[in-house]
């Protein structure tokens, strides 16, 4: 099924820098030229991440923030929260539920986005330990964390954060989406926020726009759309 456009505010959760811009730039182009306000929450600096090119270890988190301002720039995007987790130590406990649950209250969003929980053997990379803990850490958030009131009490009671209930979320890096974003008239886009990165593209930058056709116009085919065209697919989970 192709996204109606009907989300007036989505928050898209992941692990690392440029997990987004993988997963889903190019629906998140789609929806902010729909009008949709979209939000990024971003759970580490990638602090461990990037290429051997003396780049000092203590100088990453700041090049990848900005790596990714910029990224989500290239889409639409403004409004970035960073949570500061480290860099391949993420864990689903009850410090980043809770501080992804806060995201959530602030951002008030109808859908959210995310990395899936569940190991998939065929595409390992999207498997990260990092990023089947943020995926965990977010569906506990959304249910039953954000929408209650006495889950962290110091939210609402100290921070003034409301409870909210999130409707919907989507999976990224699903086997069998059930949920499609012709990205056709973006992918230019897409290719543009991934080439943002540069500290985690040295010597993949030529190879990036093909690559990313290529699983594109794949996904294009699973959902259906004419033979060349792109999109991006998730799996939707109810949560209302």
């Amino acid at each position: 099924m192709l996204d109606d456009f009907s989300a007036t505010r989505i928050l898209i959760v992941t692990a690392h820098p440029d997990d987004v811009d993988f997963g889903a730039a190019g629906s998140v182009a789609a929806w902010t030229d729909h009008g949709i306000q979209v939000s990024y929450c971003i759970v580490t600096d990638g602090d461990a991440g990037g290429a051997d090119t003396g780049i000092a270890r203590a100088d990453m988190p700041a090049i990848r923030r900005k790596e990714q301002t910029e990224a989500a720039a290239a889409v639409g995007v403004t409004d970035l929260h960073w949570l500061g987790f480290p860099d391949g130590c993420v864990v689903a406990d009850l410090e980043l539920r809770k501080a992804i649950a806060r995201v959530i209250r602030i951002v008030k969003p109808d859908r959210v986005v995310c990395q899936s929980p569940d190991r998939l053997l065929t595409r390992i990379y999207a498997s990260h330990p990092d990023h089947l803990a943020a995926g965990e850490a977010t569906i506990c958030a959304v249910y039953p964390d954000a929408r209650n009131a006495w889950s962290y009490p110091e939210l609402l009671e100290v921070e003034g954060l409301e409870p909210h209930t999130v409707p919907e979320v989507w999976l990224m890096a699903r086997e069998q989406p059930d949920r499609f974003v012709d990205t056709t008239d973006v992918i230019d886009r897409k290719i543009s926020a991934l080439l943002c990165h540069a500290s985690q593209m040295v010597g993949r930058e030529d190879g990036i726009g093909p690559m990313i056709r290529e699983w594109s116009q794949g996904t294009g085919r699973q959902a259906g759309l004419e033979a060349g065209r792109c999109a991006e697919g998730f799996q939707r989970i109810d949560t209302a």
